[in-house]
């Protein structure tokens, strides 16, 4: 898991919607491997190894407004598959991102494929 604070504005919604003002959350990132097999160490993968996605939590996102980072809607919907795309290709065992807002709402994405 990584986490992050940041605000944004999410366009579109109802008029007087309260997640259309300026606001902001604790993002907890959740990062979910998926394999058949384990390595000579028993891991699916080495989670040291998963600091590109740490460090890029950090330097891109890490009390940031997400408006003027995430294309389109900055979601947590679509944040997730936003980083699920950008990490894909360099972690081929990524089989989901989630992304929690708050302690009572998350978004999974999950390719269709996995």
């Amino acid at each position: 898991m990584f986490s992050f604070s940041a605000s944004h504005t999410l366009n579109g919604l109802e008029p007087g919607h309260q997640c259309g003002r300026v606001h902001g959350h604790n993002y907890i990132v959740t990062v979910e491997l998926k394999s058949y097999n384990l390595d000579d160490a028993s891991f699916v993968l080495d989670y040291g190894k998963l600091k590109p996605i740490a460090d890029f939590i950090e330097d891109t996102l890490e009390h940031r407004h997400l408006n003027d980072i995430v294309p389109g809607q900055p979601s947590a919907e679509n944040i997730a598959k936003w980083l699920f795309y950008k990490f894909k290709q360099q972690f081929p065992l990524l089989n989901a991102i989630e992304v929690k807002e708050t302690d009572k709402t998350s978004a999974r994405y999950e390719h269709e494929n996995n």
